[in-house]
């Protein structure tokens, strides 16, 4: 797999414990990190599921037997390294909820409906030159608890493996003009201006899909000054 590298902690990422996201204070950590040996299944190659990667995998459209309700997009980009190198056969994982703002989890308890046809996660492997596509739903946006009137802004989760299972860095896609950003403390748990705007993919009208799909770009850097910023709470 592509190698991935660590992540910094600085203003360019989250911060470990951020207040307003009230949830970073009881995992932060609070005492040194201990080195612990790697053993072969932290070393092996990473898997999700217990099938290889396959064809369908990155179209959450066609999962089950109907269609999933929503609006459809294309989500796609290149995996990058910090000289602007695209990062090939890299297994990306996403997971969100689906256009009501809800995941398919025993403890999302929101009072949207589910929808049979969409479960919400996707996996692809990045091409020679660091390309990947997926085709889902665009999701909705989901209030969550963290302080009166919390809403989540539209987001899907990124999950980008290097050559090992530990070498994992994951991420959030946000969606251009999204009203909730000045609201959301995971958002701006992000300080730098300009590394939070990495988190939010452009639309590309160039590859929207005609009475089909429309189209966002969304370029991952894994490391450098203009590395996307990671979780690392």
């Amino acid at each position: 797999m592509g190698l991935i590298y660590p992540v910094e902690s600085n203003a360019a990422h989250p911060a470990r414990n951020f207040p307003d996201y009230r949830s970073t204070a009881k995992r932060a950590p609070k005492k040194p990190l201990i080195l612990m040996p790697h053993t072969l299944s932290e070393l092996t190659g990473p898997v999700y599921g217990h099938d290889g990667v396959g064809d369908t995998d990155n179209d959450l459209t066609v999962q089950h037997q109907g269609e999933p309700i929503g609006e459809r997009i294309i989500v796609h980009g290149h995996i990058r390294d910090e000289d602007g190198r695209g990062v090939p056969d890299t297994l990306l994982e996403i997971w969100q909820a689906n256009s009501c703002g809800r995941y398919v989890h025993v403890r999302d308890q929101h009072p949207a409906p589910l929808d049979p046809n969409f479960t919400g996660a996707g996996r692809a492997v990045t091409d020679a030159s660091g390309y990947y596509r997926f085709v889902t739903i665009k999701p909705g946006a989901y209030p969550w608890g963290n302080h009166p009137n919390a809403w989540r802004p539209a987001h899907i989760h990124f999950s980008v493996f290097g050559y090992s299972f530990v070498s994992r860095l994951v991420t959030q896609m946000y969606f251009p003009g999204d009203p909730l950003f000045p609201f959301d403390p995971i958002f701006n748990s992000v300080t730098d201006e300009k590394a939070r705007a990495r988190m939010i993919s452009s639309f590309d009208l160039d590859n929207t899909k005609p009475e089909w799909a429309l189209c966002f770009r969304f370029d991952i850097t894994l490391r450098g000054r203009n590395a996307t910023p990671m979780e690392n709470a």
